[in-house]
Formats: structure tokens, sequence, C-alpha cells
């Protein structure tokens, strides 16, 4: 079992009189010019009150999308006009990453401003960890502080760069990440739960293995179910499958640990991939060539559900059908509202995850809604997070500056 992660935080570091660089996780959709989605602006709100409060000046970083180069539908503007509405105070917006202008701004702020950076990805060094876009947006702050667990499994100019160059703790958010799924991985409540969706086994099946030795119950649905039930002998029609998975989770099936996994015993099968489609329900043996499963089934529904809320320790990532189609929505509702209602110690992953705790009005009745979904998975497959790692207290780097 590994050891629990230490990070310094914003209770080690000394911000009187100092300006602080944030790194927030503020990836949010933009449609026609507004933010869709503020759930991640919302989680980020506390660290930045905080900062706000204790520091001087405050620069806030984030990326948005997947820019190349720069492009003004990616600009951070829409972001910063949500984040002053949200938060309550003023917001300037820097024209740019790094330079003179964007000190100017900082220095130009009025006192209690939040200053946010346009689009990290703007700047082709971001992704790279460039050690010359490290060392400018180092500059234009005295201490870092990396909120943005979203961004923890990438090594990037903002997050690790920065932390490397300055005192540098963790965020509120941070830490509460880093809490929540250290306790998935270390946890010995029993029954423990571990409850797996989404399209793709390949994208998973390192999070299977290596928790699949530590849990009661690994209960599998979503699209990725079909190639573990393939796997297992059944015939699954035209379901999606990953045929170059077949062997690799044969292997997994067969293992030692194999009989925890639990597939669906039956679900809802269309006779196409369409939100108006022909569907019935089937018995998993039941499936022929023709149709495809687009979600888990009511037997299965039953015994999934009744799983988590008996559990004491429930991890759930990934929808269990076709979310976005209301046809297929009420295997993922069914574990929404279980887990919601598990007295146990709850964690939720990933984006239809959260979607469907927040369509049933349920997001603050889980003890821990993630913000981050491909960091989560990769600390759950046991890598190190480098900006996570990076705040480690055995990294050294003294946090008052002294």
């Amino acid at each position: 079992m590994p050891d629990p992660i230490r990070v310094r935080g914003l209770d080690d570091i000394d911000l009187t009189g100092r300006t602080a660089f944030i790194r927030s996780d503020l990836n949010v959709p933009i449609e026609g010019g507004v933010v869709s989605d503020t759930f991640r602006i919302v989680a980020s709100l506390p660290t930045i009150e905080e900062v706000r409060q204790r520091a001087s000046r405050v620069v806030v970083a984030s990326h948005l999308g997947r820019p190349d180069g720069y492009d003004e539908r990616l600009s951070m503007r829409p972001v910063s006009r949500a984040l002053g509405d949200i938060g309550g105070f003023e917001v300037v917006q820097a024209p740019a990453v790094v330079g003179m202008s964007v000190a100017d701004a900082i220095h130009g702020a009025p006192e209690g401003a939040v200053v946010v950076l346009e689009n990290t990805r703007f700047e082709a060094g971001e992704t790279t960890n460039d050690a010359n876009l490290a060392d400018a947006m180092a500059s234009l702050a005295d201490v870092a502080i990396n909120d943005a667990f979203g961004t923890a499994h990438r090594a990037h100019a903002s997050n690790v760069g920065v932390a490397e160059r300055l005192p540098s703790a963790a965020g509120r958010l941070l830490a509460s990440e880093i809490e929540a799924f250290d306790r998935v991985l270390t946890s010995t409540d029993r029954p423990y739960v571990v409850i797996m969706g989404g399209a793709k086994v390949s994208d998973k099946l390192g999070v299977i293995r290596n928790l699949l030795p530590r849990v009661d119950l690994m209960l599998i649905g979503g699209g990725m179910c079909f190639t573990l039930l393939k796997a297992a002998g059944f015939a699954v029609g035209d379901s999606l499958v990953e045929d170059s998975m077949l062997p690799e989770v044969a292997d997994l099936l067969s293992s030692v640990h194999g009989d925890k996994i639990a597939l669906p015993t039956d679900l809802i099968v269309a006779d196409a991939f369409a939100s108006d489609a022909n569907h019935e329900v089937r018995s998993a043996s039941d499936i022929d060539r023709g149709t495809l499963g687009l979600d888990i089934g009511p037997d299965t529904r039953a015994a999934f559900a009744g799983a988590a809320r008996e559990a004491e320790i429930v991890f759930w990532n990934g929808p269990m059908g076709v979310f976005e189609w209301e046809a297929f929505r009420a295997g993922t509702e069914a574990i929404a509202e279980a887990v919601a209602e598990s007295n146990g110690y709850t964690v939720v992953g990933g984006g239809d995850s959260a979607a469907a705790l927040r369509l049933l009005g349920r997001e603050h009745d889980v003890s821990h809604l993630s913000s981050g979904g491909g960091a989560g998975l990769a600390m759950l497959e046991g890598a190190k997070l480098p900006g996570i790692t990076v705040l480690e207290l055995n990294t050294g780097g003294d946090t008052d500056g002294e």
C-alpha cells in the first residue's frame, strides 16, 4: 500500500505583502462567448478568495482548450467575466501570458482585484515546461500556488515550472483532491466498491488493475463492459468492443482477483446508435447481431445501486450508458442516486458522472466531486503526478521564501 502523499499547503506559506501566482483549472466550456458550465470556476474560488485576503496581489493562470498558438475563440476573457461575477470581486484581464504589458497590468490593478493571465497554452512553451517561459511566469510573482488538479499529471510551465522557481504550495482544491484520491488508494474500509463506466476499457485498464486487489467489488458498465463481456464468452452483437484489448481483459478476468469484477446481467439494447432508436431490455446472454447495448438494464441497475448504497467507500468514474440521450440515461442516474444516498465515503470523478449528479441536484451529497478526470485516473493507476510531486514536503523548497 502506498504511503500517504504529504504536500506543502496554504497553511505552510507566508503570503503577507506578496504577489501570489495561482495556477487554477478554469478550463470551462464556452458557448456563444459565455461560460456554459461554471463548476470548475466555483471549485477554484475558495483558494482564490483566501489568497486574495492574505496576499498583496493575486495573479491567476489557466489554460482553456487546446489552441495551436493564439486563438481568439479560446481567450480567457469570458472566463474572467464569469470569475468576477461569481466571486464578487474585480477581475483584470491581462493582455498576454507574460511580458511587460502583463507586469504593468499586475502592478496597476486596483487593491483586492484578481489579474487573470491569457490562456497559458497560447504560449508554445507551456506544454513542454520551457525554461524561459517558466522564468517569465515566475518573475510575475513572489510565491506559487498550484490548485489545478486537472493538469497535475502534466509537467507544464505554469504548474511545475513556476513551482520549481518560487516558494510553492498546494491550494485548497488541489489539497482536497489529493486527500480524496489518497483515501481511495489506501482505504481499509469495507465494503469497498468501485464503479467504472465510459466508452473504452483501454482508458481505465490501469486503474482497474491497480485497484482490483484492494476492493471487494468492481462494477463495470458503459461501453467498456462489452469488451469484458466478449472476453468472458458472451455474444455482444454490434456493441462497442476494443478487440485489441481482449487478451489483456481475458487475463484480468481469469486472474486471482477476477471474481471481484461484476458485469451487467441485462442491458438496454437498441437497433441503431441513435437517440430515437428502438430499444428493449435484453439479457446479457441474448444480444443479437444487428443490435447494440447502450445502457445497463433494470436488474443490473438494482444490483449495482444496492452495492453502492451498502459500501463504506465508493469510487465512481464514468457513465453506465449513452448518458447524453434520455432513453439510455437510467443506468447512470440510478448509480448517481445510489452513490449520493450511500452513508460511506464517496468519491466521484469524470465529467459525465459529475453531470449526472448535477442533473439530479445531488452534487453536494457525495464526499468528494473531483474537478479532474485524467489526473484522478493517473493517480489511481499509481502514477506520480508531476504537478503534485513538485509540492511534496520531501522535495525541499522553502515555503516562506526566507
